[in-house]
């Protein structure tokens, strides 16, 4: 048995231990959401400096183009994304995430690339798009989306790898209702969103992006941050895409959402807005100094 000053020392460590647990928990501060740079926006960056370059931006790691004119050409994926990540990765950076064109699991490509992401450590991948055809028939558009996914899931449950289904405007599923119930009947594990509220925002201005964020949240994967606005001119309303927080996207309102689900996946930083310069250097410069400007605001009005 314990004796009265041992029991007291004993409750008394635990309290401590209790506190401190409170206050710093590694565990909660390793599920954090990883923010990644979108690697599209610095093209003529090597592998072995998208590490530094990310880094010195504020960025945890890169969302790796792995497509035509990417950073990984899609043919060359077994051989070069291994090389590409460890190039990364080496020096710090994480790629948790890969952006494709995949639009089919029977593509010869599909299967090599996914095994090499899975295989150096990506945990998801964005699939291509679906375009709307001159037919008129949109539900049979909309079904054969639906069983392309299908195939997709499938593959990347053998492969290791989640999908998350990205809602582009002007592409099938970017009114988030018409792809939900193909959605739907996939596996969550493997399944899920890519959800990029600018997109939403325009597709949907009024309520309705709020309700298609609250519908894709359940199964959120990875979240791609832009911001626009609309602007009239002389040929009528066109979309101006800007920094974050100078258009119509409420971040606040969206940030306490990933706040209510917890989200903890990679959020990726997309700078659709033109960035100046005249030269590689200069381009990537004026991109990372854009880059590192919305990372500030996201950080700030996501709160995450």
């Amino acid at each position: 048995m314990l004796s009265r000053r041992e029991w007291m020392s004993a409750v008394g460590q635990t309290a401590v231990v209790a506190a401190i647990g409170c206050r710093v928990d590694p565990k909660a501060a390793s599920m954090a959401p990883t923010f990644c740079l979108f690697s599209k926006h610095v093209p003529d960056v090597a592998w072995n400096d998208l590490a530094s370059a990310v880094k010195e931006a504020g960025f945890d790691g890169v969302d790796l183009t792995v497509r035509r004119n990417g950073h990984v050409a899609p043919e060359r994926a077994a051989e070069d994304l291994p090389r590409a990540i460890e190039a990364i990765t080496s020096r710090g950076a994480k790629v948790p995430m890969i952006t494709t064109e995949l639009t089919s699991a029977g593509m010869p490509i599909a299967r090599p690339l996914l095994q090499a992401a899975a295989h150096s450590g990506v945990t998801y991948f964005k699939p291509g798009y679906w375009l709307y055809s001159s037919s008129s028939d949109v539900r049979a558009q909309v079904a054969a989306t639906g069983e392309a996914l299908v195939g997709l899931a499938a593959l990347a449950r053998d492969c290791g790898i989640e999908m998350g289904f990205h809602n582009h405007a002007g592409y099938i599923g970017a009114a988030l209702w018409e792809i939900a119930p193909a959605m739907d009947r996939l596996d969550p594990r493997w399944a899920g969103y890519y959800f990029d509220p600018r997109h939403a925002v325009a597709e949907g201005g009024g309520g309705a992006w709020k309700a298609a964020t609250h519908l894709v949240a359940p199964r959120l994967k990875m979240v791609a941050l832009k911001d626009f606005f609309w602007r009239k001119t002389d040929k009528g309303w066109v979309i101006e895409d800007c920094p974050l927080g100078e258009g119509q996207v409420d971040w606040t309102w969206f940030g306490s959402v990933l706040r209510d689900v917890r989200f903890t996946g990679p959020i990726s930083m997309h700078l659709e807005y033109e960035t100046g310069g005249t030269t590689p250097q200069e381009r990537t410069r004026r991109a990372l100094d854009a880059a590192r400007r919305d990372l500030t605001f996201a950080r700030k009005a996501l709160a995450l």
